[in-house]
Parts: C-alpha cells; structure tokens; sequence
C-alpha cells in the first residue's frame, strides 16, 4: 500500500483497539452510530471531515495525528516551503475535492494554521463541525458559504470570518470555481 492509498479504516482499528474501546464504546463517545463506526473500519465508507473529526475526538486523536504516524521528522520552522505543509485531507475521500493542508507543528503551537482548498462541490459534512476553539480565516480566492449556528452567508475573495468554534458550523463551496481559504484556530482542532 502506497502513501497515497492510506487506510483509513484500518488505521481507525488499531487506534480504538490501542485505546482499549469497542466499537460501541466509541461510538458512544463520539456521538455517532455503532454501524457507522464498523463501515468505516471495513472501508465501506468513507467518512466526511466533520464525521472523522467526532470519531477522533472520542479517541482524543487529531486529525494530523491520525494520518501521521511519526511527527519525529516534522520541520519545527520558523520557516516552512510549500512542500512541508501537513496534509491532513487528501488521503480520504471528501464531499467534492477538498485540501486541508496545515503550517507545521499546531499542537506544540497551540495554534492551527490551515491552506484549506475547496473544489466544485467540496462540503466539511452535513454533520456541522464542533470544537472548542476560536477559529477565523480569509478567503483568498473563489467564494465559500460558511454557516454558523443558524447564520449563513457565502464569502467572497478578500472577506473574512472569526466565531468561537462550540457553535456548530460547515463551510461549503457551491460555486464552479476552486476556493482557497487560509484559516487559523486555537486551540488546535484538526
């Protein structure tokens, strides 16, 4: 198996068999449904970001976590190049393409900051994400509906949008053109 055809199922089992969990326990912590939690193990499904999220947050694993295995070799900064981005999306299938690529280390900074890429299509997930943190971002290109809580307004290049993270939201590109969105949150969520 290449880089490139991460398992994503088979990574999810070791993690909740290393934390000594069933697949019901998980699924209790997680707030999702026990079968949810085995179509994923087996790769029947793949999960949306915001779906992974809640399973990882019942593990107390973040996304750069899971799909990275040894953080020993990260670059530490305070300069990063394109190529050491983390990549935190692309070896799992999104609604639509989506690219969540992170500025080095976020949990020894205490701070995520995110090149996030949205295709035609690309949503986060129709369950809305939910975190403690503060999070904001700019959109650099293209136009992205963001919805917070019951507030739902559809961004475009050069504007903005800062809110604490508990409230439920979803970012969502309904438009032909590739969005890019560089974002940032803390404490770190992903």
């Amino acid at each position: 198996m290449t880089d490139d055809d991460f398992d994503v199922g088979s990574r999810l089992k070791a993690l909740r068999t290393n934390a000594n969990m069933s697949q019901r326990q998980l699924a209790q912590r997680a707030s999702v449904p026990h079968a949810q939690i085995s179509i994923i193990e087996q790769n029947k499904s793949s999960p949306s970001v915001s779906t992974l999220r809640k399973i990882l947050g019942g593990l107390g694993v973040s996304m750069a976590d899971f799909f990275e295995k040894d953080r020993s070799g990260m670059q530490a900064g305070p300069f990063f190049d394109a190529n050491s981005l983390v990549d935190l999306t692309s070896k799992i299938r999104t609604h639509g393409y989506l690219s969540l690529r992170q500025v080095g280390d976020a949990k020894a900074n205490n701070l995520q900051i995110l090149h996030e890429v949205y295709g035609q299509g690309a949503d986060t997930g129709e369950v809305l994400l939910q975190h403690p943190s503060n999070e904001g971002g700019i959109v650099i290109e293209g136009e992205i509906e963001v919805t917070v809580g019951d507030q739902v307004r559809v961004l475009r290049a050069g504007e903005s949008y800062l809110f604490d993270s508990r409230i439920p939201h979803r970012f969502r590109n309904l438009s032909a053109a590739t969005t890019v969105v560089i974002s940032a949150c803390t404490p770190p969520y992903l």
